[in-house]
């Protein structure tokens, strides 16, 4: 009888060279470049672009691929009323999924995927990646405008593709400091292993679906507290402390009661998540840049991590990248219902270069199972039960 891990945990799923980390000791890279490196002197399109490729652009490929994502960015008008009658209340993560699932009616792409066989066209995968990477950031952006009553704005061409996010959030031009962060998020967001994320675009994409179902499965799964959308109960958590000076009492409460601190601790990591401690900089520079102001959310937060060394560093947790990146988020106007949105927004170009890796040698997932049911028995019509 097969071993039975719950969660697969420790499992290998895969062979992937795409990235990788080292728990330990708080590593992370891309490709083999370290995550610090990419944040501080890259850009979303250029890491996009090495993720998928597995390698470092040219400054020629790069511009013909950051040209390819200006081109895709505006969507047809249909998605646009397809997002008016669907419920504003709703949350932004379920219009994402709903959404990318319809670009395939409006964009057909499967083509390469028909009859059972293998795509081998790089062409197909690479600009089917392309017109996905562009276009998540127009829908996630177009929601926030739709949902309040009111036409999206349109995305601009003559912007990166964080300037352009946040431009369509708010309808003007971003801080060079806000833009640059933002860049810093999604590069910090844009891949992580064989997550569960990465997994379900995994099982979708060995079924040979069409790339947008494997996108939208992935936000699927994204979706869950579990994984993406930690990030916004960590705002919801700091809103409830309040202030730092209570963030000791209600600390002790929370671990009396063995309940969950969002933002803490992660399967693979044993010390503070790499990318944390980037985004915790980063706030430490948008402070200094207002003057040593900044919201109560911030001050909360670090006494928080402060208060949590004490009583959870020794077993092993540590602030994990939700921890800081919904306070930036909200920092740059952004509310805590769509932070999961910008994490998908980054993850694509994860999941797609997971995507391209899989048809190179693809076979369906069929997992086996334990059963635990009952023996084999006769069937009992049902007037005699």
């Amino acid at each position: 009888m097969s071993e039975y891990l719950p969660g697969l945990e420790g499992v290998p799923a895969t062979q992937s060279n795409i990235s990788d980390l080292d728990g330990t000791r708080g590593i992370l890279t891309y490709r083999g470049y370290r995550i610090g490196d990419l944040a501080r002197r890259s850009t979303f399109e250029e890491t996009a672009l090495l993720l998928l490729d597995g390698r470092l652009p040219t400054r020629e490929e790069l511009a013909a691929f950051d040209a390819d994502l200006r081109r895709n960015r505006v969507v047809k008008y249909n998605i646009r009323e397809i997002m008016k009658y669907l419920p504003a209340t709703g949350h932004p993560m379920e219009m994402l999924q709903t959404a990318v699932a319809s670009l395939g009616m409006f964009y057909p792409g499967d083509e390469c995927l028909t009859g059972g066989d293998v795509c081998g066209d790089l062409n197909y995968v690479h600009n089917m990646s392309v017109k996905i990477i562009a276009r998540m950031a127009t829908l996630v952006a177009m929601w926030e405008h739709v949902r309040n009553g009111y036409d999206p704005i349109p995305p601009r061409k003559d912007l990166g593709y964080a300037e352009n996010l946040l431009y369509m959030f708010n309808g003007e031009e971003p801080d060079p400091l806000l833009a640059r962060i933002m860049d810093a998020c999604l590069i910090l967001h844009a891949e992580h292993t064989i997550n569960a994320s990465t997994f379900a675009a995994l099982v979708a994409g060995s079924t040979l679906a069409s790339p947008y179902l494997v996108i939208a499965a992935a936000i699927g799964t994204l979706a869950g507290p579990l994984h993406g959308g930690a990030n916004q109960r960590v705002v919801e958590m700091l809103e409830e402390i309040g202030r730092p000076e209570n963030v000791r009492a209600w600390l002790d409460g929370k671990l009396a009661k063995k309940a969950k601190i969002w933002g803490m601790g992660h399967r693979e990591y044993k010390v503070k998540d790499p990318r944390a401690t980037i985004l915790q900089g980063m706030m430490r520079e948008l402070m200094e840049q207002r003057g040593g102001s900044m919201g109560p959310l911030f001050e909360t937060a670090l006494a928080l991590e402060e208060a949590c060394e004490e009583k959870l560093a020794p077993k092993g947790v540590y602030p994990n990248v939700d921890f800081y990146s919904g306070i930036l988020y909200k920092e740059m106007g952004i509310p805590p219902d769509q932070f999961t949105s910008i994490f998908a927004v980054a993850r694509s170009a994860g999941w797609l270069a997971h995507w391209r890796e899989q048809l190179k040698d693809n076979r369906i997932f069929r997992p086996t199972q334990v059963y635990t049911g009952e023996s084999e028995r006769d069937y009992v019509p049902i007037e005699q039960r």
